[in-house]
């Protein structure tokens, strides 16, 4: 018998707004990725300025964003999305796809390393290490909504 929880999917509401625990999870792999990735600059891993820096995490979770939410449109919300075009910016009805944000991400990072001049490999070198935390926090994120139930064992 499979264990469930009970956890409310809202973490906190102020008026009409509420921020859901997934929402915090982003932000938490967000956070503790940009920490590393202040570390590894600071060590010499990636030979650029700590502006270019910025604009490699800003478009790189942008890239994850965007990808995430086009990929579940393309992917699993297609009949919707072909019946309805506006509901892909309806954020607050859910709906992201891991294989989206993969790629929106290498697409960003790839855009990102030709408009710098820097290697696309050692770009990728110097952001790998970054996204442990955000899968993890993004599988809390799933285990509180309530997703990816998986098989039983």
């Amino acid at each position: 018998m499979p264990w469930l929880h009970d956890i409310d999917p809202v973490a906190f509401e102020i008026g009409p707004f509420s921020m859901r625990w997934y929402g915090l999870m982003y932000l938490s792999g967000y956070v503790v990725g940009l920490s590393l990735g202040w570390k590894r600059l600071r060590d010499g891993r990636l030979p650029v300025s700590a502006a270019a820096f910025l604009d490699l995490i800003f478009l790189a979770m942008l890239g994850i964003i965007l990808g995430a939410r086009l990929g579940h449109a393309l992917f699993y919300a297609w009949p919707q999305t072909v019946s309805d075009p506006l509901s892909v910016l309806r954020i607050w009805e859910g709906g992201m796809s891991f294989h989206g944000g993969a790629i929106g991400v290498v697409l960003a990072v790839a855009w990102w390393s030709k408009a710098h001049r820097v290697a696309f490999g050692d770009t990728i070198d110097f952001l790998v290490p970054l996204t442990a935390p955000g899968i993890a926090f993004g599988r809390l994120g799933n285990f509180i909504n309530g997703e990816l139930w998986g098989r039983r064992s």
